[in-house]
């Protein structure tokens, strides 16, 4: 392990001293001193074009020891130090941007804008952790992400769950997602970047009401594990689809399984799932459950789509072209008296008022529309939960749940099978003595 340390810490003091080749591409204009102060930035400057084929290669250099400390070495303490690296690179250096989780915005509203080139790097950041999951589980959840690994580290003694409260808090991730991409193909704004609660840490400055939300998630954190990734983020909810049909994903036992329970003991996540045997015997679901919960899903996304639709006017205030819109009627028709600065820098632009309220009317059509796909969305969520439950695939020992599991490789210290195969691996590399 400690070659490995080595190397990650060697890397970090390397490329961290790259960062201060960035140039300002449009410099500040100079001002006489005293005249004027500079407000403090609140996102980081552009990447040199190098920068960025550097962080990609990052990514990618990370997203292989991640997957070799998970799948071949199964080694917890492996995957924790490339979770630090991670953190530190990822997080501090970098600033948290661009971030997996933020280009799934980037990629929506390249779909939908025309006018909108998503960077090659931004590209890669969203694509390259989904190919890993499809082949090998959730490689970037257990050590690349910064978001994840700020979690999991101040994970202190977390406390199991209540199945049901697990299963509703998992709706959330997917809410958050389609509301992320309504906004986002809108252009009305990155709920994801805006809402980080870790990047303010990150970035070493922010609001106080974000770092309190940051503070509040890693004081949570410390007694339930990862409390972010598995109840809020957007982009673990996608993983969380895709890893279920990953080509190699998480094993526990290297063969019979003692269900000796300690696995599901040391998961902070909840993610081992509890062999069928320690549950009386049901009688398996037949066709008229499965039609009944199919009816029912359709009559979610019916009832999911009204209520998504009547949301969409209220959500389209949110977007700048509608409250400006807004705005502008009520001072033309006396019901503001005072002009603020946005209604005053539209007017000097001298563009017809008809042509605002055109735009305002199309934007809000696409949030009546889009209320509308995203309540559909949620309640075809809501069905899949239901219908996976009762369709749940048959176990008879303790194994990690394909979906939950974020790969922290924590049970891999615990699995006393786990642990008589590294011992008998370790006797195997061992030298053997030579008659002098």
């Amino acid at each position: 392990m400690a070659p490995l340390l080595r190397v990650l810490l060697l890397l970090v003091v390397l490329l961290s001293p790259l960062a201060t080749f960035a140039a300002e591409r449009f410099p500040p204009p100079e001002f006489e001193p005293g005249t004027y102060t500079m407000p403090p930035t609140t996102t980081p400057p552009p990447r040199l074009a190098v920068m960025e084929i550097v962080d990609v290669a990052v990514l990618l250099g990370a997203l292989s020891l991640s997957t070799y400390g998970v799948l071949v070495k199964r080694s917890r303490r492996h995957v924790f130090w490339v979770m630090v690296f991670s953190l530190l690179y990822f997080g501090f250096v970098r600033q948290g941007c661009v971030c997996s989780i933020g280009s799934i915005q980037d990629v929506t509203l390249a779909l939908f804008d025309k006018s909108y080139a998503v960077p090659v790097s931004v590209l890669l950041f969203f694509l390259l952790p989904l190919v890993f999951t499809l082949f090998f589980g959730r490689s970037f959840c257990a050590a690349v992400c910064p978001l994840g690994a700020a979690q999991d580290i101040v994970t202190w003694k977390p406390i199991k769950l209540p199945v049901w409260l697990e299963h509703a808090l998992g709706v959330i991730p997917f809410l958050y997602l389609g509301a992320a991409v309504l906004f986002a193909a809108t252009g009305t704004a990155f709920v994801i970047c805006e809402w980080d609660p870790f990047v303010a840490f990150f970035r070493r400055g922010g609001s106080f009401k974000m770092l309190a939300l940051g503070a509040g998630f890693l004081a949570v954190g410390l007694f339930i594990g990862r409390p972010y990734c598995r109840f809020l983020c957007p982009y673990g909810a996608i993983l969380s689809v895709l890893s279920r049909f990953a080509k190699w994903n998480v094993t526990l036992t290297p063969d019979d399984c003692l269900k000796c329970q300690i696995c599901d003991v040391a998961c902070p996540f909840g993610a081992i799932a509890e062999p069928d045997e320690a549950a009386p015997p049901k009688p398996r679901p037949g066709f008229g459950r499965l039609v009944v919960l199919g009816t029912l899903t359709l009559l979610l996304m019916a009832g999911g789509a009204w209520l998504g639709g009547r949301l969409g006017l209220p959500m389209s205030k949110l977007n700048r072209t509608v409250s400006l819109a807004e705005r502008i009627a009520a001072e033309d028709s006396g019901a503001i008296k005072d002009v603020n600065d946005a209604s005053k820098a539209w007017r000097a632009l001298g563009k017809p008022a008809h042509e605002l309220h055109a735009e305002a009317l199309r934007v809000r059509g696409q949030f009546r529309f889009g209320g509308l796909l995203l309540g559909a969305f949620v309640g075809l969520v809501i069905g899949a939960k239901l219908i996976g439950l009762a369709f749940a695939h048959p176990h008879d020992v303790y194994e990690p749940n394909l979906a939950n599991c974020v790969a922290c490789g924590r049970c891999y210290s615990y699995c006393p099978k786990v642990l008589v195969a590294a011992k008998r691996s370790e006797k195997k590399e061992m030298p053997r003595p030579t008659a002098a």
